[in-house]
């Protein structure tokens, strides 16, 4: 099943038409256990496509019985400066991290170009993507994970302003890259647009898996 969705939903507070089904898929993995997300960062990777949505799945923990781990995931111990400057100090490294429930790759200064020459990085996200019950991607994430394979055969969606290089790249290995919408969920693999739109991916994600009580909880 793929959802498209224009706005964040949870909220109530639209300013463009919403594609929400009326009931949502059955979730790919069980909340009776505090769920392990790892977020992937790289040098220039871009503040909002990594805090949005690390806000939305830290605060699970305060709206239902089991939370979310949050761990940020690098190439080395070595700080990460995202583009903005901030300095982040990783939790674990591609080599020992630990097995992840959710992967979330976010948008970085040099997504569409040298970090799809990245082996190390993309040999991660390949392998963490394919074992992960959901993947998620902000912004040009998603050039990296079409470059691992992982959006092959399936519907997506990027920046706008890189879509025509997202559909020429990767266009003939997706079933279809999708305009004007917030995110895209097919099956494990979501996929936003990124910028402030990053929160509407996240409180999706934690409705599906938590419910709309918890989801609201968050959004407040």
């Amino acid at each position: 099943m793929r959802i498209l969705l224009a706005c964040l939903f949870i909220v109530g507070a639209c300013s463009s038409p919403s594609t929400k089904p009326a009931q949502l898929p059955q979730p790919r993995i069980a909340t009776q256990r505090e769920l392990r997300v790892g977020f992937v960062a790289v040098d220039g990777v871009y503040n909002t496509e990594l805090t949005a949505p690390w806000d939305m799945f830290q605060h699970v923990q305060f709206h239902a019985p089991y939370g979310m781990q949050v761990l940020l995931v690098a190439p080395s111990t070595q700080a990460i400066t995202s583009f903005e400057g901030l300095r982040l100090i990783p939790d674990a490294t591609f080599e020992d991290c630990p097995e992840l429930d959710v992967l979330v790759v976010p948008s970085a200064e040099h997504s569409m170009t040298s970090d799809l020459e990245n082996a190390e990085l993309i040999a991660f996200v390949r392998e963490r993507g394919e074992r992960a019950a959901y993947v998620m991607s902000l912004c040009d994430g998603a050039f990296v994970l079409a470059e691992a394979g992982l959006l092959d055969g399936r519907e997506a969606t990027t920046f706008p302003e890189d879509l025509e290089p997202f559909a020429r790249r990767y266009g003939p290995v997706l079933k279809e890259v999708v305009q004007g919408v917030s995110f895209v969920h097919d099956g494990p693999m979501i996929t936003s647009v990124g910028g402030a739109p990053s929160f509407d991916a996240a409180l999706y994600l934690c409705e599906l898996l938590y419910g709309p009580k918890a989801a609201r909880g968050v959004a407040k």
